[in-house]
């Protein structure tokens, strides 16, 4: 039995396929430029085209790199229940620059954000098993760490749970 090699083939995409691409691409969720970045390696265009290709998408309103902060904090609080320290890393991750970091925090509502932090370690409280209490708040501590919460927001907190 002879092994067959599959030739994959590499077909060239055009200008208008792209951007055909992108926009679709942008039309399903806020992107930001590291991002549309990896789509176009993705795509295999051309490195030197990156930045036209960037440029029409915020020229044409598909990419708005505030808009995506904006978006990505309010999410990932309200829905993954993370914390401003989290949000501010994995916006950093994605180069959102400090600007529009600290302008995206804003979006987040801060008596939610309390309200948020509380039923995240309530949460956790109840499935804990441990019974020592120092090391039941150690661990709420340090979960809520995880989640990104700060630490003086998380010690406050810490006085409505009950062990």
């Amino acid at each position: 039995m002879i092994a067959v090699k599959k030739q994959t083939e590499h077909i060239e995409l055009s200008q208008e396929q792209i951007i055909q691409k992108l926009e679709s691409f942008c039309s399903y969720r806020e992107r930001c430029t590291s991002e549309i970045n990896q789509k176009l390696y993705q795509l295999k265009a051309d490195a030197n085209d990156f930045e036209f290709y960037i440029n029409y998408l915020k020229e044409n309103n598909f990419l708005n790199e505030t808009r995506f902060a904006n978006s990505f904090a309010r999410g990932k609080n309200a829905i993954k229940k993370w914390g401003r320290k989290k949000i501010i890393m994995e916006l950093k991750s994605k180069q959102i620059d400090n600007a529009t970091v600290q302008q995206s925090l804003l979006q987040i509502d801060e008596g939610m954000y309390l309200i948020k932090l509380q039923d995240v370690l309530e949460k956790k409280n109840r499935q804990l098993k441990e019974t020592d209490a120092f090391k039941r708040k150690q661990k709420l501590i340090q979960f809520a760490m995880q989640k990104g919460y700060e630490y003086e927001i998380i010690n406050e907190a810490m006085k409505n749970i009950a062990f």
